[in-house]
């Protein structure tokens, strides 16, 4: 009994990081709403993107080295972290920058919340971690759409008539992406995390720069001096520093556990575009920003101590 009380207080304080590090990614990857509209109308989507994840590649690559750490050299590892990077970076990033060329950024943060929906009906059709999907992780994942819901408000619920359909349903793809990356991203748990976003980073980095230089012709462009800062602080910030957070929290919490940031990703961004952007406030925001808070608690808490050990979906 004193082994098992000593094992469930020493196991609190990790959980306890996690959380304030999942908090910590929610309000970077918010932010990175708010920067893509201050950059998307000098720079492209996919010449922003190419730049994002080519300085986040550099930096990781760099990091690593300096850890002691190098990359891997098989090529079966090279073909997963082709995919990863296409699945958390490459596509939903381009998705995301054009569509908030179209809508508000505030609307785009909320409709980006969708991922946990994704993983727990991937889990549920496919029955990947099906029987580590407990009836509260389901209806906490249920209720943070809803308190979503009320952080948008009625009046950012109507806007959504006369935005973009095509805008709307790229972030939702977008969503997919990071609804898939996750689950993917776990069959690299036995590397570390910086080794892992690194070398994710440097597949998406190739298939971002040939793409940028085709469609968009970035040496012809005249970006302003605040999309380029904006620019690099989705980089360095919302990209490299972010990924090596991301992928510790793949293994410690799971993929449920880490896209319940969504729903405080979301809130992050309606209140950073109303304060910086100017976009619509209502008090909803509030409202919903603390109801959010109770719905990552419950999709992130475990039931018991034993649970600790082994993250769920």
């Amino acid at each position: 009994m004193t082994t098992q009380a000593t094992h469930t207080t020493s196991s609190h304080p990790p959980l306890i990081l996690d959380i304030g590090l999942l908090l910590l990614l929610s309000l970077i990857w918010g932010s990175s709403f708010t920067l893509i509209k201050v950059a998307i109308p000098t720079i492209p989507p996919f010449t922003m993107v190419a730049a994002r994840v080519t300085i986040a590649a550099i930096l990781l690559i760099l990091i690593a080295a300096a850890q002691g750490h190098s990359l891997p050299r098989r090529g079966p590892i090279w073909t997963a972290f082709l995919v990863q990077g296409l699945l958390q970076s490459a596509l939903p990033f381009t998705l995301i920058s054009w569509s908030e060329a179209h809508i508000a950024s505030g609307l785009a943060g909320v409709l980006n919340a969708t991922p946990p929906m994704f993983v727990l009906a991937i889990a549920m059709m496919t029955g990947h971690g099906r029987r580590t999907v407990s009836a509260r992780k389901i209806v906490g994942a249920g209720l943070g759409l809803a308190r979503v819901a009320v952080t948008m408000g009625v009046d950012a619920l109507s806007g959504i008539g006369t935005a973009a359909p095509l805008a709307q349903a790229a972030v939702v793809g977008a969503s997919l992406c990071y609804a898939l990356a996750p689950i993917w991203g776990q069959r690299f748990s036995n590397l570390p995390a910086i080794v892992t976003a690194a070398g994710a980073m440097s597949c998406a980095a190739t298939l971002m720069l040939p793409a940028a230089a085709v469609l968009e012709r970035p040496w012809t462009l005249a970006p302003s001096a605040q999309a380029i800062a904006a620019v690099i602080g989705l980089s360095v910030v919302c990209t490299a520093v972010a990924m090596v957070i991301y992928f510790r929290l793949i293994r410690t919490l799971g993929p449920l556990g880490t896209t319940s940031g969504s729903y405080l990703r979301a809130g992050f961004a309606v209140a950073l575009a109303t304060a910086l952007l100017g976009e619509h406030f209502t008090w909803s925001i509030l409202a919903g920003m603390a109801l959010i808070l109770v719905g990552v608690v419950t999709v992130t808490w475990p039931q018991s101590a034993r649970n600790d050990a082994k993250p769920a979906v």
